[in-house]
């Protein structure tokens, strides 16, 4: 019974030392807040808890590793490293979707701005909650339901998207929408994230979900690619590959186009930014499934970790 609860030695000396790694980079780094005790603390408390949560605590470590790495960006913000696009991919956008009104060229969000309606607001707010909430819903739901494999398999690729889009952050900084239509097309340094479109939600229903969400970003500066139109592609795959129910797939199928949609309906994403999203998703699950599942030694990894998850 005690070998069941307590992990051994050489599984708890790995976690205890990270752990306190973290926590102390954390610390000197960008400052700890709640959220990273709490983290921490729930981590801690699944590992050690007992097996069955042990095997959870580390079937989430896909999760938590793309949440440390989303906030250590703080570290070293992408403008830092490569100059900030605002005006060229405004143009871009511009020239391939620009859409022709009284002879003023706008591009699809200047449009939307001006053209938008109460349904649409509350269905764009709608859509775009269920951003991250789904993804990682589905994720647990295949590892309740005993499909690890797939789980992992998911997760792993839900991360790599993640840090593929991370990369292209740096690679090519880049101002959104709402901030050329608010602020023109000089980069300004520490501007305050902005609900842009998705105001209307809160102002629909007299709360101020994105408001709360929105106000927390510390780098308005990364919107090449849009991970929001990547994240759906990822779970609408493995559902697939899952053999999923098709009202599942369908579900998770408009969910996806409606992300798609909001973040250019709302002004926070160019359609260029977009389709860059689901290219980097499409190219995420091409390299996990083609290439490092084919790879030997990522192989026999996979095959430990599914094990001890199992």
């Amino acid at each position: 019974m005690r070998k069941d609860i307590f992990p051994s030695v050489k599984e708890a000396l790995p976690v205890v030392v990270l752990t306190a790694l973290f926590l102390l980079l954390t610390a000197v780094c960008i400052g700890l807040r709640t959220e990273h005790l709490l983290m921490t603390g729930l981590f801690l408390i699944l590992f050690f808890a007992g097996k069955t949560t042990r095997k959870l605590a580390v079937a989430l470590l896909p999760f938590i590793i793309f949440g440390i790495s989303y906030d250590w960006m703080r570290v070293y913000p992408n403008y830092e490293v490569n100059p900030i696009d605002v005006q060229g991919l405004y143009e871009a956008e511009k020239s391939l979707f620009g859409i022709s009104i009284d002879g003023t060229r706008l591009i699809p969000c200047e449009y939307f701005a001006q053209n938008h309606c109460m349904i649409g607001d509350f269905f764009a707010g709608i859509f775009y909650l269920c951003w991250v909430p789904v993804p990682i819903a589905f994720g647990l739901w295949l590892y309740l339901k005993g499909e690890r494999k797939v789980y992992l398999r998911f997760a792993m690729v839900f991360l790599l998207v993640n840090l593929i889009g991370f990369a292209g952050y740096y690679i090519h900084p880049a101002a959104p929408p709402w901030y050329a239509m608010n602020y023109g097309f000089e980069p300004v340094l520490n501007t305050p994230g902005n609900v842009a479109g998705l105001g209307r939600f809160d102002e629909l229903l007299g709360c101020s979900v994105f408001h709360s969400i929105y106000g927390r970003n510390a780098n308005v500066f990364a919107a090449v690619p849009s991970l929001h139109a990547a994240y759906m592609v990822v779970a609408v795959a493995y559902a697939i590959m899952g053999r999923c129910k098709k009202w599942l797939i369908a579900l998770f199928s408009v969910i996806m186009a409606g992300i798609w949609w909001t973040a250019v309906y709302s002004g926070h994403h160019y359609l260029i930014d977009v389709m860059l999203g689901i290219s980097c998703a499409l190219l995420g699950v091409l390299v996990f499934e083609q290439g490092l599942m084919k790879w030997g030694a990522f192989k026999r990894f996979f095959e430990r970790y599914s094990r001890y998850i199992g």
